[in-house]
């Protein structure tokens, strides 16, 4: 009996060189699930988000990935469970369901699972966190589920950072929060340094931070991971930090989105690191 195919989309703009098509369509393979994946881009299609994220609904897709700058907008258009999430206000997985769109942010958990996978049961310490939009709300508050001391939430729009420290609230528990609007002198007080802003990614390059203001830190993670060496993490390695890259969170965020996506279907994760890899299984 043929499998039902898994009709999925990723919405967002600069996303022509998402690996997250790749992804899905691998963990399907790998399970015996015929999975397609489309790119979903409003101004390709002429379309405003809205419409686009309707359009999908109505065109009987399971659900889609909303990325950058669409994970806060679309949460007037669905319905959320978790209180954190909410809390967060930004979502980047959705899934169409009899009762409505439900959303979920596996930003928040993907990061919380790629942290411990790279640097195990060591805390983040205090950490310089650039851009406050919808990624940076997402890794702040999984910074706090992982113990940070502290977080500087950083963003040249001050009013946002404001915002950010204020959504985090009661869920900051021991965690210190903090605003700035300069990155460099934030930076030079941190243990962890994150970039947040779409800054490095292919079609846009360059780097929150200048080099010289690494060098006080042991750590790093950049939320671009196209490419996977942005100038940000390549100017911490120079500086000897320890590096969680944005890859990390993009296979983990992706295997939380595919067990939603797919009603939990068993995956070997090694075989899907393999797979995207171009690996042999």
């Amino acid at each position: 009996m043929k499998s039902i195919p898994l009709k999925l989309g990723l919405i967002g703009d600069n996303i022509s060189h998402s690996r997250s098509p790749d992804l899905h369509r691998a963990a399907g393979r790998l399970v015996g699930l015929p999975v397609s994946y489309d790119l979903l881009i409003p101004s390709e299609l002429n379309a405003s988000f809205e419409d686009v994220f309707a359009n999908a609904q109505r065109d009987g897709l399971r659900g889609v990935n909303v990325t950058y700058p669409y994970k806060e907008r679309v949460v007037e258009l669905i319905a959320i469970a978790d209180p954190t999430v909410r809390a967060i206000g930004a979502v980047n997985t959705v899934l169409f369901t009899g009762k409505g769109p439900k959303g979920f942010n596996t930003d928040y958990t993907g990061l919380i699972a790629a942290y411990r996978q790279v640097f195990g049961g060591v805390t983040p310490g205090k950490v310089c966190l650039i851009g406050a939009g919808g990624v940076g709300k997402a890794i702040a508050f999984a910074l706090c589920a992982l113990g940070a001391d502290e977080i500087c939430c950083v963003d040249l729009d001050l009013e946002k950072a404001k915002a950010l420290a204020a959504a985090l609230g009661a869920f900051a528990g021991r965690t210190m929060i903090r605003v700035a609007s300069d990155p460099n002198q934030a930076a030079s007080l941190a243990d962890g340094l994150i970039n947040c802003t779409p800054l490095g990614m292919a079609g846009i390059g360059g780097t929150p931070l200048e080099a010289v203001a690494m060098s006080n830190a042991r750590w790093a993670f950049d939320a671009v991971y196209t490419p996977i060496e942005t100038q940000f993490l390549k100017d911490a390695a120079v500086a000897g930090l320890s590096i969680l890259s944005g890859y990390e969170l993009f296979f983990y965020q992706g295997l939380q989105a595919w067990a939603h996506f797919s009603n939990g279907a068993d995956l070997d994760h090694s075989a899907l690191r393999r797979a995207l890899a171009g690996e042999p299984s």
